[in-house]
C-alpha cells in the first residue's frame, strides 16, 4: 500500500471507529441503556467492526500487513447484514417483521443512523478500497454463518430466561419455535448468498486489478538461474 493510500485507509478506519462510538453513545442517551443494547446484533456487529477497524488502522500506521481477509470479510458481512436487515426488514412497513419506529430525539435518531447506515457504508467502502484482493474463497460464505447462528442460539436462550426477544423474527413467544426455525432458514440462506456476493465481488476486483497494465517502462527483471548466467547475460539482465 502506498503512503497516500495508507493515510487514506487510516482516516477511513478512524472515521469508522468514531462513528461506532458516536452511534452507541447517542443511542444510549435515549431510553435504552448500554447493557440493554448489548443483546442486539446491531450493537455486537458495530462493536466488532469498530474494534477491527481500530486494529487495522494501527497496523496500517505501523506499515504492517493488513489483517486476514477472511476476518475482514466476516465483520464486513455482519455489519452489512445489520444495515440491510434494518432498512429492508425492520424499518420497512411492507415487511412482515417490521418494528414500530418510535419518535426519537435528535441525538438518538443520529445514533440510529450511525449504527444502521453510516458504519455499514464506511465498512463496505473500506473493504472495497483497501482490502487485499483475490484471497476470499467460496467456502468462506458458509463459515461466516457461524456468528449469526450462534447469535440465534443466544437470542433464544436469553428469551427463555428474560421472556424478551431482540427481533420479531426470533420471537419464539409469537412465532413458536417452528416459525423461528423457518424464518431463520430464510435469513441464513439470504446471508449465505450475501457472503457469496462478497466473494464474487472480491474475485471480480482481483481480475480487474490484474488486468490493469503496468506503468510505462516498468518491466520486471527475470531472475537468472544460480550459476547459469554468464557476464553478457548478467549485463543484459541488469539493463532490463
Amino acid at each position: 500500500m502506498t503512503p497516500r493510500r495508507r493515510r487514506l485507509a487510516i482516516l477511513f478506519r478512524l472515521a469508522t471507529v468514531l462513528s461506532v462510538v458516536a452511534g452507541v453513545v447517542l443511542t444510549a442517551l435515549g431510553p435504552a441503556t448500554v447493557t440493554g443494547l448489548l443483546p442486539y446484533f446491531t450493537i455486537q456487529s458495530n462493536v466488532a467492526v469498530g474494534g477491527f477497524a481500530g486494529y487495522a488502522a494501527w497496523r496500517c500506521w505501523h506499515d504492517r500487513p493488513e489483517p486476514p481477509s477472511v476476518l475482514k470479510g466476516a465483520v464486513t458481512l455482519y455489519i452489512t447484514i445489520t444495515g440491510v436487515v434494518y432498512h429492508l426488514v425492520l424499518a420497512n412497513p411492507a415487511s412482515p417483521f417490521a418494528m414500530a419506529q418510535p419518535n426519537r430525539a435528535l441525538g438518538e435518531a443520529l445514533g440510529n443512523q450511525f449504527l444502521h447506515t453510516v458504519v455499514p457504508l464506511l465498512a463496505v467502502a473500506d473493504w472495497v478500497l483497501f482490502d487485499q484482493r483475490g484471497r476470499l474463497r467460496l467456502r468462506y460464505a458458509a463459515w461466516w454463518l457461524a456468528f449469526p447462528l450462534a447469535y440465534l442460539g443466544f437470542a433464544l436462550v436469553r428469551g427463555l430466561i428474560v421472556h424478551r426477544y431482540p427481533y420479531p423474527f426470533v420471537d419464539a413467544g409469537q412465532l413458536g419455535y417452528d416459525g423461528v426455525g423457518l424464518s431463520s432458514l430464510g435469513f441464513a440462506f439470504a446471508f449465505w448468498l450475501l457472503g457469496l456476493l462478497f466473494v464474487g465481488v472480491d474475485k471480480g476486483l482481483a481480475r480487474r486489478t490484474r488486468a490493469v497494465p503496468a506503468p510505462a517502462g516498468a518491466v520486471a527483471a527475470r531472475p537468472a538461474a544460480a550459476g547459469s548466467a554468464g557476464p553478457a547475460e548478467e549485463t543484459t539482465a541488469g539493463q532490463r
